[in-house]
């Protein structure tokens, strides 16, 4: 009698281990899926970003002014001046929105696009501003001016530092 307890415990004991150990490996693969789309669509984003028409408009807006406004945006970029504005404006815009449903990494943000991510909104601000009041509608550029605002409260806490500094010991 006590021989068949034993192996019925065992049997138990044995069962427990593999529905455990299914329950890690299913656990694993999960985490290995999600870390594989979040690369895959990091990567997607970057070439996204790579796109001769972004880099074009980038190169544009990056030459304004600070607080260019919409007349200053024509003398200095021409009639079709304000495409290459709104391109910029819309990119960024999306990827605001990517950010807040957590699609996309604010530390990802950070480390690939910060610098004119930023720069673009301290020439665009006052555009943005006045195409608000223009539409009369308040809801313009409104993920672009959220996504810059965090980049700038992460630079007061930490100011950025370029990989070159940051990670000149990496092996």
């Amino acid at each position: 009698m006590g021989n068949s307890m034993d192996i019925s415990t065992i049997a138990n004991l044995i069962n427990a281990i593999a529905v455990t150990a299914g329950v890690i490996f299913a656990a694993a693969q999960i985490r290995q899926y999600r870390q594989r789309r979040e690369r895959d669509a990091m990567l997607e984003l970057v070439r996204s970003f790579q796109s001769p028409a972004f880099t074009a408009a980038l190169r544009r807006v990056l030459s304004l002014p600070d607080g260019a406004d919409s007349a200053k945006i024509r003398e200095v970029l021409g009639p079709d001046g304000e495409d290459a504005v709104y391109l910029v404006s819309l990119t960024w815009e999306s990827l605001g929105v990517l950010v807040y449903r957590r699609e996309v990494t604010l530390d990802l943000v950070d480390d690939f696009f910060s610098g004119p991510l930023v720069i673009s909104w301290q020439k665009l601000k006052v555009y943005s501003e006045e195409w608000r009041r223009t539409l009369n509608r308040e809801t313009g550029n409104e993920w672009f001016h959220w996504l810059a605002e965090r980049m700038l409260e992460r630079e007061k806490t930490s100011p950025p530092i370029p990989a070159y500094v940051a990670h000149r010991h990496w092996r």
